[in-house]
C-alpha cells in the first residue's frame, strides 16, 4: 500500500500517488474495456487507492469503466473524487466530443447551480454505481474555460453552488470538496471567500510551469487546502523533451516554452536523471501536495511513472526543484 496523506482538515486519507481516469474515457483515442480493466488493476496491484474521474471523461464512459472496476472492491478501501459543473443527459450517438472518442450518448450543459451540482453528481453515483463521493471538485470553472460567460457561472455558484457543497457534506454524500481546474486566479479568488479542502490544480504547478508559486501555494497553506497536482508533465513536453511536435497547455509548444525544456532537459541530464523522472519528483516532494495524478490507459505508460517515482534521485537534483527564473511562466 503506499503512503496516505490527510486532505485539508478532514477525515479523507488519499494515498501520495492517485490514478487519473481521463485516459479511460477515450482521450483521444479508443480505449477497449480490457485495457481499462487492465490499467486500473496495474494501479490497484502498485498500492494506488485514490482514483480521480468525471463526467467530462467521455461523457460519462470514464466514470462508468472505473464504477465496473471498483463495484468488487470494498468501499472502505479506496478514495474516489469525481467533478460537477456539466451536467450529462440522455443525447445522440457521436464519433468524438471534446476530445474524447466514442463518448458515451449523452448531451452536455455547464450548470454550477446548486441544482446543478446536485444533478450531475446524482448521475456520477449511478454510473460509478456508489453512494458518496469522498472528494468533489468543480470542474473548469474560471475564464480560462468559459470566457464572459464565466461571471454568470460564478454568479451562480456564489449564490447556491458553495452552500450545497456544504449540505451535501454534511448529509455524508460527500466527505470533501474544492476546485479541479488548470488556472489560479479562481483558486484566489474563492479562496479567499470561503473554505475549500482540496484543488486538484492541472498544469500550473510543475517542473516547467510554477505559476501557483506565486500565490496560491502559500494562500493554501494558510488556509489548510491541499493541492492535488495533475497535468504534472504540461500536457506532455515534460515526459517528451522537446522533441518536434511535443504540447504544452493543450496545443503545440511555442518556441520560447521550447527553448525553456531544452535549458532544463540540459540540467536534469547534467545530474543523470531523466527530464520526466524529475517532473514526478518534483510533483510529489513539494510541500503541501496531498497527491499526484498519473493519467493514462496504458500500463507500460503507468509502470514506467512508478518506476521512475522509486527510483534515488540524487542530491544535484533538488537544485532543480527551487524557484528560477527559467520556469517562470
Amino acid at each position: 500500500m503506499r503512503p496516505r496523506r490527510q486532505i485539508g482538515r478532514t477525515n479523507v486519507r488519499v494515498t501520495d500517488i492517485s490514478f487519473g481516469a481521463s485516459g479511460i474515457g477515450n482521450m483521444g483515442r479508443t480505449v477497449s474495456d480490457r485495457e481499462a480493466d487492465e490499467v486500473l488493476q496495474c494501479a490497484w496491484n502498485a498500492g494506488i487507492r485514490y482514483f480521480d474521474t468525471a463526467p467530462h471523461y467521455g461523457r460519462g464512459r470514464s466514470e462508468q469503466r472505473l464504477g465496473s472496476f471498483l463495484k468488487s472492491k470494498p468501499r472502505e478501501d479506496f478514495v474516489l473524487s469525481t467533478k460537477v459543473g456539466r451536467v450529462l443527459s440522455p443525447g445522440q450517438a457521436m464519433s468524438e466530443a471534446d476530445g474524447f472518442v466514442d463518448p458515451l450518448p449523452n448531451d452536455v450543459r455547464y450548470d454550477y447551480s446548486g441544482d446543478g451540482i446536485e444533478a450531475s453528481l446524482e448521475h456520477s453515483f449511478e454510473l460509478l454505481q456508489v453512494r458518496h463521493a469522498d472528494i468533489v471538485y468543480v470542474h473548469d470553472i474560471g475564464t480560462d474555460t468559459h470566457g464572459a460567460a464565466n461571471e454568470a457561472h460564478m454568479r451562480d455558484f456564489r449564490a447556491t453552488g458553495i452552500d450545497r457543497l456544504r449540505r451535501l457534506k454534511e448529509k455524508g454524500k460527500i466527505n470533501a470538496f474544492g476546485l479541479g481546474v488548470n488556472e489560479t486566479r479562481v483558486c484566489i479568488d474563492l479562496l479567499q471567500e470561503t473554505d475549500l479542502d482540496a484543488i486538484l490544480l492541472a498544469g500550473r504547478l510543475t517542473l516547467l510551469d510554477r505559476e501557483a508559486e506565486d500565490r496560491l501555494v502559500g494562500l493554501c497553506r494558510a488556509r489548510e487546502t491541499s493541492l492535488v497536482l495533475g497535468g504534472i508533465f504540461n500536457s506532455g513536453i515534460l515526459a517528451t523533451g522537446p522533441v518536434e511536435g511535443a504540447w504544452f497547455d493543450y496545443a503545440p509548444a511555442s518556441s520560447e516554452i521550447l527553448e525553456k525544456v531544452s535549458a532544463l532537459k540540459v540540467q536534469t541530464d547534467a545530474v543523470g536523471i531523466p527530464l520526466a523522472t524529475a517532473a514526478l519528483h518534483f510533483a510529489h516532494r513539494y510541500p503541501g501536495v496531498a497527491s499526484v495524478l498519473l493519467g493514462t490507459a496504458k500500463v507500460s505508460s503507468l509502470r514506467r511513472n512508478l518506476d521512475a517515482l522509486s527510483r534515488e534521485v540524487p542530491p544535484a537534483c533538488m537544485k532543480l526543484f527551487e524557484r528560477h527564473k527559467l520556469a517562470a511562466s
